[in-house]
């Protein structure tokens, strides 16, 4: 019964999502293209890479990939044609950009203000409750603490 769940697990698993008429027949070309695919996201899968998934639209990128491979392209011009096809979704890293460090910063941004807002608040909130109150008012208060 074990064997079976293991053999089941491993029919399963990444292993199997290229598949053998996508593998191209000049190993180093095969070499660049595992590379490149393990770099791009499938844009069905959540962080999976198109070389571990079993999509049918990451099937297309691989062949595309290799496609773009095999007409000459470097690793670089594959990854810019990609993404210039489906946007910078498809990187598992993202590049560099002006938005993006403004998306990942604004998150902690939003955190320090309202951070800063709370012992603004906390700090007024006493003050006011001790000035607020006239001598009358004060002296019946020590009386309820017992002082």
């Amino acid at each position: 019964m074990k064997r079976f769940f293991l053999v089941l697990m491993l029919l399963a698993s990444p292993v199997w999502a290229v598949q053998p008429d996508e593998i191209l027949a000049d190993p180093a070309l095969e070499t660049r293209a595992r590379a490149i695919s393990k770099e791009l996201r499938c844009v069905v899968c959540r962080n999976e890479n198109i070389d571990s998934s079993n999509a049918e639209v990451a099937r297309d990128l691989r062949l595309l990939v290799r496609e773009r491979l095999t007409a000459g392209d470097n690793n670089e011009e594959v990854v810019s044609f990609v993404v210039a096809r489906y946007g910078e979704y498809v990187l598992l890293k993202p590049r560099f950009s002006l938005s993006n460090a403004l998306l990942w910063g604004i998150g902690p941004v939003a955190l320090l203000f309202g951070l800063g807002m709370a012992v603004v608040f906390i700090r007024r909130k006493p003050k006011a409750v001790a000035e607020g109150l006239s001598q009358d008012e004060q002296q019946r208060l020590d009386e309820l603490l017992g002082g």
